[in-house]
């Protein structure tokens, strides 16, 4: 865009989790006038005391930001921007239909102090329309302004991989899109600022919000035929691992490992566009296996756990297992929507004596395992004769290097 000036925007991150908390970073990072705005009060006072129990970003990019930028959780304090950037969470409802509250409430939130000229910008994974036909016509009525003539919006959509420490934000190309080209140009202009990977600008909003549930749904269905594979050879006594191995020397081969999906991308956003297929009378059966195959992938691993233990002719009922992981994937601490939750309450259930140890999992964490009757340990234990991998963190090699008692791992099914 000619003539673009970093001084003629003033950015409101809405929602510093995950997802804001590294773009409000980057922003601050290279120079822009920005606000980090978040509901809770909590979640601010910790960042202002530059600590980010998420592990999100660099202690580095956080002082950078604490420093340079505004962080809040009144209103009022962002009343001057005149860029609104929503990264709130998109969730479920516990019928799995979307749950669109948060998304909703934002719209509102910022519909009630956006003026001539704003431009508001949703990073929230949804399904296609929900910008159009839903967040901006609650902006159109809070706000009293028109659209496409006193204020326009935006859809750019996260693409960030929680844990992941290589691939960050400025190193992944950004989607963009936008309600007209004269918005396009400045959204565009705003993320090529900031992301050294480039941007592509997709035709329409619609088609940048297709784009993201699509990434994720094609992950949730390739893993969940690694997990079809993985029952089926682990029925007939072949290494799932051996078999990816061999396979995976072809090149055009998908390289993928059965687990346990749960998070808030790959679990969730398959029901988002499946909600929105069966909406237009289409019905999505491959999303819809895919989705029961991963979804009760736990039960899987709890069953096969049982049988090995009984094929090692132990005796669950006069022996503690030690489970090792819970977060939702490996080397992060995002615990959110973890499978490994189902496992651990159905082996309570079945009266199981175990105790979990993760690492990276917070005091909060513990208490909410505690309260669902869930033994939960903090250092290495000193004593066990099973141990469960759910999830492999790299913090548990020196434990495993050096444990010669009984070992399941579902994806590798083996013993030491």
């Amino acid at each position: 865009m000619k003539n673009f000036n970093k001084a003629d925007y003033k950015i409101c991150i809405v929602g510093l989790g995950y997802v804001g908390l590294p773009l409000a970073a980057r922003f601050s990072l290279k120079g822009f006038n920005v606000t980090g705005f978040d509901i809770k009060e909590e979640r601010i006072n910790q960042l202002l005391n530059k600590t980010d129990i998420n592990n999100d970003i660099s202690d580095t990019n956080l002082e950078i930001l604490v420093n340079n930028s505004k962080l809040t959780s009144n209103i009022d304090e962002i009343k001057q921007s005149n860029i609104f950037i929503i990264t709130v969470p998109t969730p479920i409802n516990e019928d799995k239909t979307p749950d669109l509250e948060p998304i909703k409430a934002s719209s509102k939130l910022v519909g009630n102090i956006i003026k001539k000229g704003s431009i508001v910008i949703y990073e929230s994974t949804v399904y296609p329309g929900v910008t159009d036909e839903i967040c901006t016509p609650i902006l159109e009525e809070k706000s009293g302004l028109i659209f496409n003539k006193e204020f326009s919006t935006g859809y750019s959509p996260e693409r960030i991989v929680p844990g992941d420490k290589i691939n960050t934000i400025e190193k992944i190309k950004k989607v963009v899109s936008a309600s007209n080209e004269k918005t396009l140009e400045i959204i565009s202009s705003l993320y090529s600022s900031i992301i050294e990977a480039g941007i592509h600008e997709a035709p329409s909003i619609k088609v940048a919000e297709a784009a993201k549930v699509t990434e994720n749904i094609q992950r949730d269905v390739n893993i969940a035929l690694i997990n079809e594979m993985h029952q089926l050879f682990t029925s007939l006594d072949i290494p799932t691992k051996d078999v990816i191995e061999a396979a995976s020397t072809k090149w055009n081969f998908m390289k993928l490992s059965p687990g346990l999906v749960g998070g808030h991308c790959i679990s969730i956003d398959p029901y988002y566009l499946m909600h929105k297929s069966l909406m237009s009378g289409y019905t999505p059966n491959l999303m819809r296996t895919a989705r029961k195959i991963n979804d009760e992938m736990d039960q899987w691993v709890l069953n096969d756990f049982i049988n090995y233990i009984n094929s090692k002719n132990l005796d669950l009922s006069n022996t503690k297992v030690t489970v090792l992981g819970y977060t939702f994937k490996e080397n992060c601490s995002d615990t959110r929507n973890t499978k490994v939750k189902n496992l651990l309450i159905s082996m309570r259930n079945k009266n199981i004596k175990f105790q979990l140890w993760d690492p990276l999992i917070t005091e909060e964490d513990h208490l909410e395992l505690n309260k669902l009757g869930i033994e939960t340990i903090k250092l290495e234990p000193k004593e066990t004769n099973i141990v469960m991998i759910c999830v492999n963190h790299n913090q548990f090699n020196s434990f495993l290097e050096n444990y010669n008692g009984i070992l399941y791992d579902f994806k590798h099914r083996h013993s030491s």
